[in-house]
């Protein structure tokens, strides 16, 4: 079983490192809180037929533990957005590369077991981010910095609070109704922003949209809830570094950027820490669930 839930959490990783790069697509043309607005209307849309299909699932509206997490979710990729308004993509990827080390240090203080080779992976895997990332000199305001990492405490909380989710009836549930309950928070925030939100996009745009609602939003909810309820908070948070590689390779070979050796070295680096970890985990269970970003 966790070969299946490492591969879904590589999943996840794949596709919310498309986010940013659809994301720059979308940014010329509409600002970044009606981006995450339309980003999830479209995953709200896809989430409802697994959202109503089934009256267990119609139930996890009234749950108090998915209400929070759907908050937090929504929030999160609203005070995330905002902040990359301000930075550069490198101090973000290095930000985000911060994020496994987070998990395995809020885990080991929620009393989960952390073994030695995930400490391994998770030090080598942000390493490789952080060489990614390269020299945050000058690469953004403070305010930005204090949006970008405030963002990843609210991604922390949510990871937190869906430890205490019910039981999911299927697979889908929990990720479907999370991403409209997040649907629901982000509207009021945006529309006080900005007011409503231009739809008269280009269909370039609209591409890059849905693929950030369906891909980027549903598909890696759901693949992460799946795989990260299944191995160790630790283990599955080395999976989130896929996001900043995925995003240097897609500005190598789509944007034109260059191959570095940093960027070779940190690559190897995060899929060396994600072998470390996938084998080192133990074949038991895990007693807590976790589930996780971005």
């Amino acid at each position: 079983m966790n070969r299946v839930a490492f591969l879904a959490l590589a999943l996840s990783g794949i596709c919310w490192g498309l986010g940013f790069p659809l994301g720059k697509f979308v940014l010329t043309e509409t600002n970044a809180a009606h981006m995450v607005l339309l980003r999830f209307a479209v995953a709200a849309i896809a989430a409802l037929p697994f959202a109503l299909a089934r009256a267990e699932t119609r139930a996890l509206f009234r749950s108090p533990v998915i209400l929070a997490a759907g908050a937090l979710y929504g929030l999160a990729f609203m005070v995330q957005f905002e902040g990359l308004a301000h930075v550069s993509v490198t101090l973000a990827a290095l930000l985000v590369g911060a994020m496994p080390a987070l998990i395995a240090i809020s885990a080991k203080l929620l009393g989960e077991k952390v073994s030695r080779a995930s400490w391994i992976g998770v030090a080598a895997a942000t390493l490789g981010a952080a060489l990614i990332a390269g020299k945050p000199d000058g690469a953004g305001s403070p305010l930005g910095v204090a949006l970008s990492l405030g963002s990843l405490l609210i991604f922390l909380a949510w990871l937190i609070v869906l430890r205490r989710a019910p039981a999911s009836p299927t697979p889908m549930a929990i990720p479907a109704v999370t991403v409209i309950i997040a649907a629901f928070t982000v509207l009021p925030i945006a529309l006080f922003m900005h007011g409503p939100p231009k739809l008269a996009l280009s269909p370039p745009v609209w591409a890059a949209i849905v693929g950030q609602g369906v891909l980027a939003t549903l598909l890696a909810t759901a693949a992460w809830q799946f795989g990260s309820a299944r191995v160790g908070a630790a283990s599955a948070g080395v999976f989130i570094n896929i996001e900043p590689l995925m995003g240097a390779c897609i500005g190598v070979m789509l944007f034109g950027d260059h191959l570095t050796f940093a960027l070779g070295a940190g690559g190897l680096l995060i899929i060396a820490g994600s072998f470390i970890v996938v084998l080192g985990e133990k074949r038991e269970a895990p007693v807590c669930a976790s589930a996780g970003p971005i």
